[in-house]
């Protein structure tokens, strides 16, 4: 069994990002979702985004510390998208037991000189999304570096595939990937 700590996109902890924790649930790992925007979500991107900018980028990762300095011994760091910015800080700064980056990922510079040794780690993202295109450079390059490391790229342009509350929903994608997750948390 595995501690999860799982942070959600830009749009807020949606009843999909809950449907997806629920399932790592179900397989019998212990799964948290920090609520970063404090009970709000938002219809869009954009509206989202317009939260964060408003309370501040750095306060609202800065309530992704503040949960993980409650976790409990290594933890996998897991986000969705603007999730993946405080869940890849906190493996690379910190004891993880792994890291599960879904819709993006981060240079890893931006956070540490290297991946820590011994920490694996999962990238999942479509190849034609706008977003997650930006960001498969450094996902290669962390894919080609980190011994134990996986990169998953599907096929269509959605941004938010697995969660089943938004319109970018792909359950094909979303299944697969979790099947994916699934088996990276039992081996840890």
């Amino acid at each position: 069994m595995a501690s999860v700590l799982l942070f959600h996109h830009i749009q807020g902890l949606t009843d999909g990002v809950v449907a997806f924790a629920d399932d790592l649930r179900a397989a019998g790992h212990r799964v948290e979702t920090p609520d970063l925007f404090e009970g709000r979500v938002f219809g869009s991107l954009e509206e989202g985004f317009g939260y964060a900018r408003e309370v501040g980028l750095e306060a609202v990762r800065d309530r992704g510390r503040h949960a993980a300095d409650a976790a409990a011994g290594p933890v996998v760091y897991a986000g969705f998208s603007f999730g993946v910015t405080i869940a890849q800080e906190l493996a690379q700064t910190r004891p993880a037991a792994g890291a599960l980056l879904l819709y993006s990922c981060m240079p890893v510079a931006e956070y540490s000189e290297a991946w820590p040794a011994g920490v694996p780690v999962q990238i999942h993202g479509k190849e034609g999304d706008e977003f997650f295109d930006e960001d498969l450079p450094a996902a290669r390059e962390l894919a080609s570096a980190v011994a134990d490391a996986e990169l998953f790229v599907y096929p269509g342009t959605q941004h938010l595939f697995a969660d089943s509350s938004l319109p970018d929903f792909d359950p094909d994608a979303a299944g697969l990937m979790t099947e994916r997750v699934l088996a990276f948390l039992a081996r840890l």
